[in-house]
């Protein structure tokens, strides 16, 4: 199911920032009272009420010969295009200024919802401020407080009425679904169409429900899959070509709708600070994941090039040390045909269901090796484990006490339940709960 995306568009310095950190429930932006901190779009997933979506936060619009200030517009209107919804950020205090009406502009003709939020409303006797940002032309303003988190309630009810309708594409139980996500360049569209190529069973391409995504279903041997293609969302026009932040977001949508998300690096040119990012888009939502590094032809190697690539990997991608690593060429079709049984072997640990009596033979082994840990003079105590989910295997740990589990003993116990039950490829999730 595709999320709605939120984008909240304004001029420098109106408090977008501290907005998108209030909705996104952390403090993922920097919060600094000056002008053109923000200079990338930011992400993040949040919820308000029944509704889930996506959130971006963005550099403020704004012309001049200020340094970024260039840059900062195109991320602006990447994140226009790409949104379903717009808030549109101003300032109480300051009243309409010349460029709150130049983003004006620049949102007419995105033929997209805008709500209008007047920051920095902090009481009921300021209210009286937002009456003159009816001249901008979008209806009500909504009266909000960043600092102290006012209105916002009200403000995401109007954005939540012009979420479009969730219709996804369904596909019959069994059938994998899988993306290649990763920066520009990295070789996702050749590896789509090696794979495709190679095995030579292409039954139909079906368009996405989300924009320009291509689906392209497909049978090898006894299995059904669909691709979800981001390269297929790419667009024309000279701010797409030069904005890499954009693949953020196409990854962010086809993470979304897939079983297995195979991260793609380019061999060539190493891993990127982008590559971590998008991989932990992935990581995050709880999906199988693959590692793949492309254009493995085009390094030059020894016998040693291999091992030592996978030490880079596993020391810059730590949190995915479950995650395999496959080494391909698109261009020579090197390995390619290695990828679907891995992807129906991570798929296979990612749906795996434990019986509780084993998962608790696991769990009081591993605390008579490595006794609970104790806080102040209180031991924790485990009673017993349970699955609760799958799609990631989801495992609730009940205790005497949820504060004494920290942090370390948590991952001791998940390193023991990978011992026993092959997870690779997915992450496996505990929750500790105090037993009533």
């Amino acid at each position: 199911m595709t999320k709605p995306v939120i984008a909240i568009v304004g001029r420098p310095n109106v408090g977008k920032s501290t907005i998108f950190n209030r909705i996104a429930g952390e403090r993922i932006s920097i919060v600094e009272d000056v002008a053109g901190v923000t200079r990338d779009r930011i992400y993040s997933s949040a919820e308000w009420l029944t509704h889930d979506f996506n959130i971006i936060d963005t550099g403020g619009i704004q012309l001049g010969d200020e340094p970024f200030l260039e840059e900062i517009r195109q991320q602006a209107e990447v994140a226009i295009d790409e949104a379903d919804v717009i808030i549109f950020m101003t300032n109480g205090r300051e009243g309409v200024t010349l460029e709150d009406e130049q983003v004006a502009k620049i949102l007419y003709k995105s033929n997209k919802p805008v709500v209008l939020a007047v920051n920095k409303i902090d009481n009921p006797d300021m209210r009286d401020m937002i009456w003159d940002f009816y001249s901008l032309g979008f209806g009500d303003p909504y009266p909000i407080s960043g600092s102290h988190g006012l209105g916002l309630g009200d403000l995401l009810d109007e954005c939540a009425k012009h979420f479009p309708e969730q219709d996804d594409t369904d596909y019959d139980e069994g059938v994998i679904k899988f993306s290649l996500i990763g920066r520009p360049n990295v070789g996702k569209s050749s590896l789509v169409n090696a794979i495709l190529g190679d095995q030579r069973v292409i039954v139909s391409d079906v368009a996405g429900t989300t924009r320009d995504a291509i689906d392209t279903p497909y049978v090898y041997g006894d299995q059904e899959y669909v691709i979800i293609d981001t390269a297929g969302m790419r667009k024309k026009g000279k701010v797409y070509e030069t904005t890499e932040k954009y693949s953020v977001l196409r990854a962010m949508r086809a993470i979304e709708r897939s079983d297995v998300v195979l991260v793609v690096l380019n061999g060539e040119e190493g891993i990127q600070e982008q590559d971590k990012k998008i991989a932990g888009y992935a990581h995050e939502a709880g999906k199988a994941i693959i590692i793949v590094m492309n254009k493995w032809d085009a390094v030059v190697k020894d016998e040693k090039t291999m091992n030592a690539k996978i030490e880079e990997i596993r020391d810059q991608f730590q949190y995915l040390d479950y995650a395999p690593i496959v080494f391909t060429s698109a261009k020579t079709g090197k390995r390619v045909h290695d990828l679907l049984p891995v992807i129906n072997r991570v798929q296979a640990n990612h749906t795996m269901r434990v019986q509780s009596s084993i998962l608790n033979e696991v769990i009081m082994d591993a605390i008579a090796r490595n006794p609970a840990p104790t806080d102040k003079g209180r031991r924790l105590r485990i009673y017993y484990g349970t699955q609760v989910a799958i799609q990631p295997p989801t495992f609730v740990v009940f205790v005497n006490d949820a504060e004494l589990m920290h942090f370390t003993y948590e991952r001791f116990l998940e390193n023991r339940i990978r011992d026993t039950f092959d997870f690779e490829g997915t992450p496996i999730r505990i929750i500790t709960r105090a037993r009533d």
